[in-house]
Order: C-alpha cells, then structure tokens, then sequence
C-alpha cells in the first residue's frame, strides 16, 4: 500500500476555483458549486496542451487547471493567470521584520536597559543596522515560504487526481489538464469542451472511481451515428473502484 493510500483523503474544498477564477477573483461569489466529478485529459505534449488551455480559459470554464512535468514557457499566459502574489508576502513580512528588529533594540537600549556607552544617546540607530538589515532578511524568507504555501494550498495530502494512475507520468513526461464539473450537465458540457482540445486520452474521476472515456465521436462515450455495434449500444466506460486503483 502506498503511503498516499494510507493518508486521509480529503475532499476538494468548495474554494478551489482553478485558473480562471483566481485570474478574476471579483467572480468568486458567483462561482458554480463545488465539482463532484473531475475531468482528466493527457495530451502528447506541452504544445497540445497549451491549445487546450488557451480554449477552456476562453470557454471562461470556472474549475480547471493544467498539470505539467516542467516548467511549460507561455502556460500562464494561455491559463490567463495574474502575476503570483508571493512577493507581496516576502515585502510586506520583510518589512515587518526590519521595523520589528529596530523597534526591539529601541525598546532594550532606550526603555529596559537604558546604559551610556562611551558616551553615545540611547538610540544609536547607526549600530541598529546590521540587526535590523538581518531581521528584515529573515521575515523576507520566512514571507516567501508561508506564500508559497499559502498560494499552492498547502500542505495537501491527498487530490482526486491521484486516483488515476496515468496522473502519475505527470512527474515524469505526461502533459494533463484537468475540468471540474457540478451535475450530469455541466459535466456533458465539460466533455464536450475537451473534446474540442484534441486531447490523446480522458478519464472521468467521481465518486463511483476512475473511468477511461472510450473514443467513439459526440460524446466520445455515445458513438457517432453508425459507429454502434449490432445492438445499437454505446461501448461501456472502464472503471476501476477507488480502493483498486494503484
């Protein structure tokens, strides 16, 4: 058993809004509800992937995101993503620290501990600097670790996502995108969506577990007409439970 099996697997929370949202984040209030099922699509590459999410960002789909191996150049612009807020973090907490470490070196060498050393004022801001200089340093590093945790949402020791096992090439050389979708209808619609991007492979994730969408035209579950075999019925979607999958 994989130690990700034996964390708790935690539900995606109602806040998560994917690229779109967090690029507009006035539409938050009038955002759908929470997704329960989730949409994966591999494509071959980053070139078919960047296509894929410039459409969906112009579909203005709400709960997506893209998930890459490496770095993918031109990703956040086809996402429509703002720029990160982690040096916001890293000002404002490096200024804090700075104001924080001259404002204890007042408080002792002025208000506490008030001494005369040879013959200098209480407040010798001069020899405050390399104290206030290295407390400012650290609430910087200090702002750009919790922003960065902050802003990717974590720690998170589980996602939806890693009930599929093709998801784990994302590690290594598979290019994915992701659809959230609330309801039998905006699921057949994020479908659709997908199927417009050209992507190699789909799979459903839901609460029943992971489903491979077969290809076969409109639908790519419901084949074309005169795709159907002798009996008229569309192929079955492979599942595979939750607790079976690797």
């Amino acid at each position: 058993m994989k130690l990700l099996d034996r964390l708790p697997k935690l539900p995606m929370p109602p806040w998560r809004r994917g690229a779109a949202t967090a690029a507009r984040p006035w539409r938050r209030a009038a955002a759908a509800p929470a997704a329960d099922t989730l949409l994966l699509a591999e494509y071959a590459g980053p070139d078919g992937l960047l296509a894929a999410a410039d459409r969906v960002r112009r579909a203005d789909w709400a709960d997506w995101d893209a998930h890459t191996p490496f770095p993918v150049h031109g990703m956040e612009r086809a996402m429509g993503l703002r720029p990160s807020r982690v040096p916001w973090y890293v000002l404002v907490l490096g200024l804090g620290g700075a104001a924080g470490g001259m404002l204890l070196q007042w408080w002792v060498s002025a208000e506490a501990y008030p001494l005369v050393i040879s013959g200098k004022p209480y407040f010798s801001w001069p020899a405050f600097v390399p104290i206030m200089f290295e407390c400012g340093v650290l609430g910087g590093a200090l702002g750009a670790v919790a922003g960065f945790l902050a802003e990717s949402r974590l720690p998170r020791h589980h996602h939806p996502l890693f009930e599929s096992a093709r998801f784990e090439r994302v590690s290594d050389d598979g290019f994915f995108l992701s659809l959230g979708a609330a309801g039998r209808e905006e699921g057949d619609r994020a479908l659709r969506l997908l199927e417009e991007t050209g992507p190699a492979r789909i799979e459903r994730l839901d609460a029943a577990g992971v489903a491979e969408v077969p290809a076969g035209g409109p639908g790519r579950g419901r084949p074309a007409p005169g795709a159907a075999g002798a009996g008229g019925a569309a192929p079955p979607e492979r599942r595979v439970p939750p607790e079976d999958a690797p």
